[in-house]
């Protein structure tokens, strides 16, 4: 009979709602407590979500060096294999110091933010995750997985199943109302926002993708935002007349389905929120428009003068540095930014749409750190990776297949940069770490345990993490000293 761990049922899930309310009272007194004693400390801490939809292909990002684990490798990928050696240099692997791994040649400057070199000289900030992937439960070996006794996520290679899952972290299939960023905020946006009194209100999620399950908690939601500041839906700004009734029927419009039309909780939840944008509207646009100036740099200035590439995902992450920017202006000690970057289900031409793809991914996220650097926001920002799900090892012809494990990044001041963590399977077909079907991996390292090494950091204590991560105790302690994973410095 499955254990409670394997599979929440409705009780469960309503428990989740009810733990919330005696989280938040338990939070408030906490933050009364941590007032008397002279508060939490100054810094600010913002987690970014980079979410890569349609399933990266991340086994041609993360690759093996060594001869042997190499010759497995392009033996599995053939004609998609990265060469080591080819004549022109541009196009071999990018070796990853004293790891015995490299990147795709597209990634020039994650290489070096892993290998402390060009940009980074002297201060390492990235550090990469190896098999991570949906769990219930630990997988130890591929005879378990066959076994049929463990508990596996539904439909594990569907895109839409998938994503859900990397959101909720809630990989049973059930129908799950909130994501573990909008938990998170439930346990924590009274804790450590308390600079927000009186009716001053600002949410402490903040999407460039619209309305993301991932930062949609019991009470608390997501602030919708685009590259040129907070949502709006008729373009036009002043407070004239004809400007305050338009915005009055727009939020008309928005918030009366809330009581009248809709029947499903989730779609309730978005129409409060987006609301709630655009009453939050002008507040958040006034404070985006003019950053000012942070730790004696103009935020402009910075980011005018960063080597964004010349790609639309470049928007989203000057919006994102504005946002963090200005996060004392908003009263927020605690923040999440949630940007989506499309496009990766490379069925065919893989080659050619990974490498421009990892290209515009890789100047991107060089570009955002280095802003992150030069305004002082580095050591109190952590960007991560998700993805639906890795692809398959062998080539369909010209592209690759959905599967279920690949490899994610994580950077930023508080990482542990030129580290590798998690466990690096066998890459050959039929292998010990295949479950088949042309080369699928199982993971080793769950999802769970990614997401609570980062809470941890955030400030989500162990005793909310079984609420805002409800398998997490099946692969560890919320209570331990050590880090889970041990990505962090």
């Amino acid at each position: 009979m499955p254990s409670r761990r394997q599979f929440l049922g409705e009780a469960s899930c309503a428990a989740i709602g009810s733990t919330s309310v005696l989280s938040t009272l338990l939070n408030l007194t906490m933050a009364n407590h941590a007032a008397a004693q002279g508060g939490f400390g100054s810094q600010r801490k913002s987690l970014v979500c980079l979410f890569l939809s349609g399933g990266c292909d991340t086994f041609n990002f993360l690759i093996p060096t060594e001869p042997g684990p190499y010759a497995e490798y392009a033996a599995a990928r053939s004609n998609l294999a990265i060469p080591l050696n080819d004549p022109n240099p541009s196009n071999n692997i990018i070796p990853l110091t004293g790891t015995g791994y490299g990147l795709h040649p597209s990634c020039v400057h994650l290489a070096e933010m892993f290998n402390g070199t060009g940009s980074f000289t002297g201060k390492k900030r990235l550090a990469l995750l190896a098999n991570v992937g949906t769990l219930i439960e630990p997988i130890a070996s591929k005879q378990d997985y066959l076994s049929g006794n463990i508990a596996l996520p539904k439909a594990l290679f569907s895109h839409r199943d998938q994503i859900e899952q990397w959101q909720t972290s809630v990989p049973q299939g059930m129908q799950v109302l909130s994501g573990w960023g909008g938990r998170a905020a439930d346990v924590i946006h009274s804790t450590f926002n308390t600079e927000q009194t009186g009716n001053y209100y600002m949410p402490m999620n903040f999407s460039l993708a619209g309305n993301s399950a991932f930062q949609i908690g019991r009470s608390e939601g997501q602030f919708v935002i685009t590259g040129n500041g907070a949502l709006t839906f008729d373009g036009s700004t002043g407070n004239s007349a004809v400007n305050q009734a338009k915005t009055q029927v727009t939020q008309d419009t928005v918030a009366s389905p809330i009581e009248e039309h809709y029947r499903n909780l989730f779609q309730r939840t978005h129409g409060r929120i987006t609301a709630n944008s655009i009453e939050r509207g002008a507040e958040f646009q006034q404070h985006f428009d003019n950053p000012g100036t942070l730790n004696s740099q103009n935020v402009d200035a910075v980011i005018a003068a960063a080597p964004f590439p010349a790609h639309w995902i470049s928007d989203q992450f000057r919006a994102a540095v504005k946002t963090i920017a200005i996060r004392e202006q908003l009263k927020l000690a605690r923040q999440t930014i949630f940007i989506e970057f499309g496009g990766w289900d490379h069925h065919a031409e893989l080659l050619t749409n990974q490498r421009n793809m990892l290209g515009a991914l890789d100047g991107a996220l060089h570009a955002f750190q280095i802003c992150l650097e030069n305004l002082g926001l580095s050591d109190d920002v952590i960007t991560f990776t998700c993805s639906d799900f890795g692809r398959t090892l062998r080539s369909n012809g010209q592209g690759t297949d959905h599967a279920w494990s690949g490899n994610q990044l994580v950077l930023g001041g508080p990482v542990q940069g030129g580290v590798i963590r998690g466990s690096f399977p066998s890459l050959v077909i039929d292998g010990p770490d295949d479950i088949g079907r042309g080369g699928r991996i199982f993971p080793k390292l769950s999802a769970d345990e990614y997401f609570c090494e980062l809470l941890r950091w955030f400030g989500v204590t162990a005793g909310d993490m079984d609420m805002v991560l409800p398998n997490i105790r099946n692969f560890y302690d919320p209570a331990s000293s050590s880090h889970p994973v041990n990505f962090l410095a």
